[in-house]
């Protein structure tokens, strides 16, 4: 199983301090085993620069996301046509924060991720609950839907392509972290979720989890044996901790 830490630098970082962010990742990684794969999504305005910048290491540029068609007038939106054209290789669909301030939908996420992979692109499709749907003891249902829309229409082969992350929304930016317990519980339903389309490729997919992860919490999540790393915020934008969490995840796993 593959183990990936990704760090998702959201609207942080200008052209200075994004060079010298990765620049700092890069190398840290010099002294850790190749064993997980590295993912760094910067802001739009600097993914081809960072691209560049990680040519020949280990690292791996991901956008934050991206417009389900291949061209058109579609003013201020980029297809993965032109993140591919770049050298991106990842892309996040489906952050809570797309689906709350700009109402992205399951089935939206779904066309996205359909594009992605026609194009190339890895998918990181995040999926979680909000504090509401967790208390009121609704967070598999939530989860299991988000799940069944995203992926409606995609065969087995195209949903084993497929990263996903579990981000309880209550958690992220919140300084709350869920349990080592309840986040291994819930990548278990969506292992369990995804096996139900998939068969024994469900297997194959690497599941991470998202929700203020850092260096002093990970190790307990990472030793969970659902949980194949990471998509990292906060903590992604220092690279010390972020090499650290690189090399939690690889004691964890490896």
């Amino acid at each position: 199983m593959r183990t990936i830490v990704a760090g998702n630098w959201k609207m942080h970082t200008d052209r200075t301090t994004a060079a010298e962010l990765v620049n700092g990742v890069v190398k840290g990684l010099e002294a850790l085993p190749a064993q997980v794969e590295v993912v760094v999504a910067p802001p739009f305005p600097f993914l081809a620069s960072v691209a560049e910048q990680v040519n020949g290491t280990r690292v791996l540029v991901a956008a934050q996301n991206c417009h389900e068609a291949a061209t058109g007038a579609y003013t201020g939106e980029v297809s993965v046509g032109m993140l591919k054209s770049i050298g991106v290789g990842a892309c996040i669909v489906g952050h809570s924060e797309r689906r709350q301030y700009f109402g992205e939908t399951d089935t939206a996420v779904g066309r996205k991720m359909a594009a992605l992979l026609a194009g190339g692109i890895t998918p990181i499709y995040c999926c979680g609950e909000v504090k509401a749907e967790r208390e009121a003891g609704r967070h598999f249902d939530v989860v299991g839907r988000q799940i069944d829309e995203a992926f409606a229409g995609m065969d087995a082969e195209m949903i084993a392509r497929v990263v996903v992350a579990y981000e309880p929304v209550w958690a992220i930016g919140t300084g709350l972290t869920a349990s080592p317990e309840q986040a291994q519980e819930m990548h278990a339903f969506i292992r369990s979720a995804l096996r139900n389309k998939v068969g024994a490729l469900a297997d194959t997919i690497p599941l991470l989890y998202g929700g203020s992860c850092k260096p002093d919490n990970a190790a307990g999540l990472f030793g969970q044996p659902d949980i194949n790393g990471g998509l990292i915020g906060g903590a992604a934008l220092d690279a010390t901790s972020f090499v650290e969490l690189v090399r939690l995840a690889t004691a964890a796993k490896h």
